[in-house]
């Protein structure tokens, strides 16, 4: 980026239409300013426009979130070697809130509509609280806890929680243990330009699980293989079973865990993985649990930290999901691209697709898994942690054949949203 643009008339006409029209939406990014204070430098030194990252914001991720001199520069001195204490608690925070003006609405399992806001303020969306730093030599950890999420406040939630190791034994395998999100092997959803999600990731069940997964690079390819209970972060049942309560508790219903593996490479300018789960699932009834396999492809590429493409396609195959002895299928994927302009211009497309297939005419909910839109979004950059944000989704899929009753696509989700992105 061109430390040296400025504002032009049209940008300046820009942002003061966003102040003027005040509507204020400080959306969650995973840029965390923390490491930023640890190392006295700026934001831009990793994020190509926050929270993307750039070539050196992915190389301090891969090791582990510290630079060369990082114990002299974060450390206090105690004179011991055998301990690592940062020079204060390293936190960063985030909050966010949106407003507005969308085609969805909110319906029970009847289908009847229980709230149908054509305009809405969303605020606060979500408060996140960050922490995040090196211990040793070879181990960092990092957490992030969210005081108020989509409305639900008085909570605490926990998402991402682990701590890593980078060089297991000596060996060069790298681990992580914790709460993390399979699909972080890809195209990880903290660091997304959009608003909108990356939704085949999350209709697929490769978000937050509890696990372990581990690292390493082997000749021009890059390999990752984890462990994980299948069954998210919230699930926990109390261990009661010598006939009174004791203090600990489960945090699977099973023994029964789902592998996951992607091994990645370069093919000149273009970065290819290939991804693979094998596990188990709820069945639709939630009654008994159901064998799952995902096979996934990206693409990906970079030009100069200004251009990043990406796209992801994956094939889903439940068995025994709705019926014993049947097999559903569905596939889904999305493509997007994002282009820095400048220091004060950074844009978004994305493109997102599903398609139901063995489940699009099931009389469940599943036919709803059907998706089909276009998303844009202009971020205008106040400061490296301050960004004017309207993004604008089109829902490209038609209603289903039977509105009104629930189960499918019963209403369009298109919106228009304005608002503002900040971390600090």
């Amino acid at each position: 980026m061109n430390v040296n643009d400025r504002f032009s008339p049209g940008q300046t006409t820009l942002s003061l239409t966003l102040l003027i029209l005040g509507i204020l939406a400080v959306q969650t990014v995973q840029a965390n300013p923390a490491f930023a204070r640890q190392y006295s430098m700026s934001c831009i030194a990793c994020h190509a426009a926050f929270p993307k990252l750039n070539s050196f914001g992915e190389q301090f991720l891969a090791d582990n979130i510290r630079l060369p001199n990082w114990r002299e520069q974060i450390g206090v001195e105690t004179g011991d070697d055998q301990l690592m204490l940062p020079k204060f608690p390293q936190l960063a925070f985030r909050a966010q809130a949106y407003a507005q003006v969308r085609e969805s609405e909110a319906q029970d399992p009847s289908g009847a509509t229980t709230a149908d806001p054509a305009s809405d303020f969303q605020a606060p969306y979500l408060i996140k609280l960050l922490a995040g730093s090196p211990l040793s030599e070879h181990i960092s950890y990092y957490f992030y806890a969210i005081f108020a999420e989509k409305g639900g406040n008085g909570e605490t939630i926990v998402e991402d929680a682990w701590i890593t190791h980078d060089d297991l034994f000596g060996s060069g395998v790298g681990m992580m243990l914790g709460q993390f999100q399979v699909s972080d092997l890809m195209f990880p959803r903290e660091i997304r330009l959009t608003v909108q999600d990356y939704i085949p990731y999350r209709m697929a069940g490769i978000t937050y699980e509890r696990g372990i997964s581990f690292d390493t690079d082997v000749g021009p390819f890059s390999l990752a293989l984890g462990i994980v209970n299948g069954n998210g972060i919230e699930a926990n049942a109390k261990i009661n079973s010598p006939g009174f309560g004791r203090p600990d508790r489960a945090f699977d219903n099973d023994s029964a865990k789902s592998v996951f593996g992607r091994i990645g490479g370069e093919l000149g300018p273009v970065s290819i993985g290939l991804f693979g789960l094998d596990g188990e699932q709820r069945d639709v009834t939630d009654t008994r649990n159901t064998d799952k396999h995902i096979l996934g492809v990206d693409f990906s590429g970079n030009h100069n930290d200004r251009i990043f493409w990406f796209v992801q396609l994956l094939q889903n195959r439940w068995d025994d999901f709705l019926v014993q002895g049947q097999t559903a299928e569905w596939s889904g994927g999305f493509a997007g691209v994002d282009y820095i302009h400048n220091d004060r211009w950074a844009y978004s497309l994305l493109y997102s697709y599903a398609d139901a297939n063995d489940l699009a005419n099931s009389g469940t909910v599943y036919e709803g898994i059907d998706l089909n839109t276009f998303t844009a979004t202009a971020s205008y950059y106040f400061m490296r942690n301050i960004k004017g944000v309207i993004e604008v989704n089109i829902d490209l899929q038609d209603k289903d054949n039977n509105p009104g009753d629930g189960i499918g696509h019963d209403t369009k989700e298109g919106y228009f949203l304005l608002g503002f992105d900040t971390a600090f």
